[in-house]
């Protein structure tokens, strides 16, 4: 799909193409609300779309983003709704059955928010300040029997995302796994990864995961699908 990009808005990569590649394998049913957190150029949110999804709502904190994945989906003719703002506010009072995440995951030596393109990459010391609060609120954004894909490195613990998911109310798992060179952004930050011991000394590659969070179907005769501790 031809997507146009603003300057400034984050690219469709090797993440991008193997949540879509998790998409498909998932199989969107015909009819399903879909939300793309930090959809950049809106190429996740298109392509659930044209995969069958009945509603898209993409979501990003960048105005460039939002302009530029208006701008795509009026190039292609398709219904995306975009929202300006933070996904866990703009759309907190609403359920989805099948939520996209491509969220920032790059440790960064500057714990503070990220600003400009950064924020599109930059998630404080450890990776995990936008994955920690959308693992705690996932479960409340999903319909019963609504589904989670989310992309992330390696480097930010695949097995602390899992337990969060878990311990959240939802069934995880890794589905989808590929690894790839350090890009640009990777490469400068080489001394700072290996002084905090987020990779080995001379390593050059990191591993993309794509988890899949299901929040269990509502057992018949019980009300619904709680989070765990909610009564």
């Amino acid at each position: 799909m031809r997507l146009l990009r603003a300057p400034g808005v984050y690219a469709p990569q090797d993440d991008t193409e193997l949540l879509v590649a998790a998409m498909t394998a998932a199989a969107i049913p015909t009819g399903a609300r879909v939300l793309d957190i930090g959809t950049g150029t809106g190429a996740l949110a298109l392509a659930a779309l044209r995969a069958g999804a009945a509603e898209v709502t993409g979501v990003d904190v960048s105005r460039r983003a939002v302009w530029t994945a208006r701008l795509n989906a009026a190039l292609h003719r398709l219904p995306l709704r975009v929202r300006l703002g933070n996904a866990l506010e703009v759309v907190a009072d609403e359920r989805f059955d099948l939520v996209l995440a491509n969220p920032p995951y790059v440790p960064a030596a500057n714990p503070c928010v990220a600003s400009g393109p950064a924020r599109a990459w930059d998630a404080g010391l450890d990776g995990r300040q936008l994955l920690n609060p959308l693992c705690a609120r996932m479960f409340d954004l999903l319909t019963p029997g609504g589904v989670l894909l989310m992309v992330h490195s390696a480097l930010c613990g695949v097995d602390t995302t899992l337990r969060q998911l878990r311990d959240n109310g939802m069934k995880a798992a890794v589905v989808q796994r590929r690894s790839i060179p350090f890009g640009p952004v990777m490469r400068g930050r080489i001394d700072f990864l290996e002084r905090h011991g987020l990779i080995e000394p001379g390593q050059r590659h990191e591993e993309l995961v794509v988890i899949r969070g299901d929040r269990p179907e509502r057992a018949q005769g019980d009300g619904g699908a709680e989070r765990p501790g909610s009564r």
